[in-house]
């Protein structure tokens, strides 16, 4: 609804300032944005601008990578006005494959989209190129799904594991930090690739989300730990059984004992057959969870209704 809404998008700013508070207390020296910072190049000004906002407050250097809903097209977000002058010096758009130095020693390269369906994923031509470093920390940034989750791995885009595995074994990177997947997920047997999935859950089938990474980085060593910054949770309860009082009680108390109602996203599958005082009983349950819910989703198709002799009675006939 419109009010959950705004709490909800106003969440996703809140998570940048909780990532720079984050950083700030790990005494981190920089923030990697992966790709998707917007959903589409045709957001509006008005999150374009609250999102500087908030990026105001980070204290470290901010890189951010154009992914597949944001690609540096000539319609790019980033190439927007209210980008432009909004931008924060600290902040960064990752606008070519050129590396980046950031401080004595340490390198940072990274692929980023120009184009919502490119022929390959762009991080793949570049690493070929790249020679062993020679004492120094190179990170690569990179966007788009690994060959490892989708079952299409011919697909454009999808970045073959074996292709960063090989570059972090011949001394060519030392993590490969991943965007578009929205769940935290180690990539690989290694610790050294990781997807650090969004900052605020966006949907049900996300295992891990809601958590920045914070990586510490050595030429043979590596440290990973995930710290959470989301605020909401999309929680799913599949086939529910109700087909008695007992039933339809049960699932009240269970709606009663979620915490943090107001920034959770319930979706119920009810299964089972109630009579008609039950369904009614139900359904007034069910309205009071809507009401503190940030919002509530139920599916009743495997539900039915059984009317029964109690339920005749009660009308009066």
């Amino acid at each position: 609804s419109e009010g959950a809404q705004e709490r909800y998008s106003q969440a996703r700013f809140d998570a940048i300032r909780t990532m720079g508070r984050v950083a700030k207390d790990e005494s981190c020296r920089f923030m990697l944005v992966c790709g998707d910072a917007f959903e589409s190049n045709q957001v509006d000004r008005k999150t374009v601008a609250r999102a500087m906002e908030a990026l105001k407050e980070v204290p470290v250097p901010v890189f951010i990578l154009p992914g597949n809903h944001d690609p540096l097209n000539p319609a790019s977000v980033y190439r927007s006005s209210t980008f432009i002058e909004r931008k924060p010096e600290h902040v960064r758009i990752v606008d070519s494959v050129a590396p980046v130095k950031i401080s004595e020693g340490v390198e940072l390269i990274g692929a980023p989209w120009i184009s919502k369906r490119p022929a390959a994923n762009p991080i793949e031509e570049f690493l070929a190129m790249l020679h062993p470093t020679d004492g120094m920390i190179r990170i690569c940034m990179a966007h788009g799904c690994v060959d490892l989750f989708t079952p299409d791995r011919d697909a454009p885009g999808v970045i073959p594991v074996a292709t960063l595995e090989r570059a972090i074994e011949e001394a060519k990177i030392h993590f490969v930090a991943l965007g578009d997947r929205h769940s935290l997920t180690k990539v690989g047997a290694s610790d050294r690739i990781w997807y650090s999935g969004t900052p605020e859950a966006t949907d049900f089938s996300e295992t891990q989300s809601g958590y920045a990474q914070v990586v510490g980085i050595g030429e043979s060593s590596i440290s990973t730990k995930a710290v959470q910054v989301g605020q909401w949770r999309f929680v799913e309860r599949d086939r529910v059984d109700v087909n008695s009082a007992q039933d339809v009680e049960a699932l009240q108390k269970s709606l009663e004992d979620i915490e943090r109602k107001e920034m959770t996203v319930l979706r119920l599958r009810l299964v089972g057959s109630l009579s008609l005082s039950l369904k009614s009983l139900l359904n007034k349950h069910l309205a009071v969870a809507e009401d503190v819910f940030g919002a509530l989703d139920v599916r009743e198709d495997e539900l039915l209704v059984l009317p029964d002799d109690a339920d005749f009675a009660d009308l009066g006939f």
